[in-house]
C-alpha cells in the first residue's frame, strides 16, 4: 500500500505528525509541510493543539486582504467548513496578480474607449460571442448570490470569464469596446469580494467615481441570445466533424450543411444513408451501411 493510501485510509494527515516532528528538530516552515501534504497526504485539520492555526493578520500581511477574502469565499460554500492550504491561498493570489497585470497592460487603450448603453447589441462574430459570455456570467453570478450567497460558484464563473477574456484578441475599435465592457463587469462582480484591487483598477481604466458607488451589472437579455451553434456530426455514432449553423435551424438545413462538409463526405462516400437522427441544436447522426 502506498503511503498516501495508508494515511487516507487511517484518516491521518501529514500535518498531524509532521508539525510535531519538525517542531522537535526546530523547523516550523509551513511551506515545507504544505509541499509534503500535496505529494503524499491530506491537509491537516486546523487546531491550536497541532500548532497549525493560521493568523489572519499574518496572512493579510503576506498576501493582502483581497487575496485572503477571495480564498476564504472561494474555498467552499458559506455553510461548510474548509481546510486552509498554502497552495489554495497562493492560487487566489496568482489569480489576482494575473488580473492586475492583464488590466494594467491594456489600461492606456481601455481609457481611450467609451461606448453607449445599447451600442454593443449590434456587434457580430467573435465580439458578439464574447459579449454573450460576459452577460452569461452576470446572469449566473446573480443567481448564485441569490441562492444562499454561493460565493464559491459565483467566483468560479468570474474566473472562467477572465480566462476567456484573456484569450480574446481585440482587433477593431468595436472589439476594444467589448473588451472594456468585459473588464468592467469582472471588476464590478469582484468588487464586493476584493474591493481594494477592483477600486484601483476601476480608476486605471478611466472610470470616474468609486466602483462601490457604481450600478451593479444586469444581464443584457439580447446579448444572451445565441445566433449560431456548433453541432457535432456523427457517422454511425462516431463524431467525424463539427459544423456551425444558425441557432434553431431545422433538420433539412443542418443536414444540407453536414453533407457538404468534406470530412463527412469522406466517411459516407459510396455508402447508403439509412437514416438521419437530429437533436435540435445539439447533434446530427448519420447512419450508413
Amino acid at each position: 500500500m502506498k503511503i498516501k493510501d495508508f494515511l487516507k485510509e487511517n484518516q491521518i494527515s501529514v500535518g498531524d505528525n509532521m508539525v510535531l516532528l519538525l517542531e522537535r528538530i526546530g523547523i516550523t516552515d509551513r511551506d515545507l509541510i504544505s509541499k509534503i501534504e500535496a505529494h503524499i497526504g491530506e491537509s491537516a485539520k486546523m487546531s491550536k493543539s497541532k500548532g497549525n492555526v493560521v493568523d489572519p493578520e499574518e496572512a493579510v500581511e503576506r498576501y493582502g486582504a483581497d487575496t485572503v477574502r477571495l480564498y476564504i469565499l472561494f474555498a467552499a460554500p458559506p455553510d461548510q467548513d474548509f481546510e486552509w492550504t498554502e497552495e489554495g491561498i497562493r492560487g487566489a493570489h496568482r489569480f489576482l496578480t494575473r488580473l492586475w497585470n492583464f488590466v494594467m497592460e491594456k489600461a492606456v487603450r481601455l481609457r481611450e474607449v467609451s461606448y453607449a448603453g445599447g451600442e454593443l447589441r449590434s456587434v457580430k462574430g467573435k465580439a458578439r460571442e464574447m459579449r454573450r459570455r460576459v452577460h452569461e456570467t452576470v446572469d449566473g453570478y446573480l443567481k448564485d448570490m441569490e441562492r444562499n450567497f454561493q460565493f464559491n460558484t459565483a467566483i468560479a464563473k468570474v474566473m472562467k470569464l477572465f480566462n476567456e477574456l484573456s484569450d480574446f484578441s481585440p482587433e477593431t475599435d468595436t472589439d476594444w469596446k467589448v473588451l472594456k465592457e468585459g473588464v468592467e463587469v469582472i471588476l464590478l462582480l469582484l468588487a464586493p469580494i476584493t474591493p481594494h484591487i477592483c477600486e484601483e483598477l476601476w480608476r486605471e481604466i478611466g472610470k470616474e467615481g468609486l466602483i462601490s458607488e457604481a450600478p451593479f451589472p444586469e444581464p443584457d437579455r439580447e446579448a444572451l441570445k445565441v445566433e449560431e451553434v456548433e453541432i457535432p456530426v456523427q457517422v454511425n455514432g462516431k463524431v467525424r466533424a463539427r459544423i456551425r449553423v444558425p441557432f434553431g435551424s431545422d433538420e433539412e438545413t443542418v443536414k444540407e450543411v453536414a453533407l457538404r462538409n468534406e470530412r463527412v463526405k469522406a466517411y459516407i462516400d459510396g455508402k447508403e444513408i439509412k437514416r438521419i437522427v437530429y437533436v435540435p441544436n445539439k447533434l446530427l447522426n448519420i447512419v450508413v451501411s
